[in-house]
C-alpha cells in the first residue's frame, strides 16, 4: 500500500507528468521525467532532483542505477510549459534497484 501511496503523490506533484514512478517492483522501478536538450539535456532537467528524490523515497536503504536513458513518450496535449506536449521536450528513464541494507559494493547512488 505505501507504494501506492508513493506512486499516487509523484502523480499529483506539480500537476503535470512531469515525473513518473513506472514499471514499479518490491525492488525498484523506473522512473522518467521531462527535459528539452536545449534547457540543459537530461542532467540539467529540473525535474532530475525530483525524479532522483523518488527513488530515494522508494529505496530508505539506498539504490543503484540498472540503466538510463531516453525513452519514449506519448504528447499529451498539455499547454504547461515543459509538458510533454510542447516541441523538443524529451522524457529520460532511470531503472534502479533498491539496495538490500546490506553491503552492496555496486555503483550506488544516495
Amino acid at each position: 500500500m505505501p507504494a501506492l501511496a508513493l506512486g499516487a503523490a509523484v502523480l499529483i506533484a506539480g500537476c503535470s507528468e512531469a515525473v513518473l514512478l513506472t514499471h514499479e517492483t518490491g525492488q525498484g522501478g523506473v522512473v522518467t521525467y521531462l527535459y528539452k536538450d536545449e534547457r540543459g539535456g537530461p542532467m540539467g532537467s529540473p525535474y532530475r532532483r525530483e525524479a532522483l528524490k523518488v527513488m530515494a523515497e522508494k529505496c530508505p536503504a539506498g539504490y543503484h542505477v540498472v540503466k538510463d536513458g531516453q525513452v519514449q513518450s506519448y504528447s499529451s496535449g498539455s499547454s504547461v510549459e515543459g509538458a510533454e506536449g510542447e516541441e523538443g521536450t524529451r522524457r529520460w528513464g532511470i531503472q534502479f534497484e533498491c539496495k538490500s541494507g546490506g553491503d552492496d559494493r555496486t555503483t550506488d547512488r544516495k
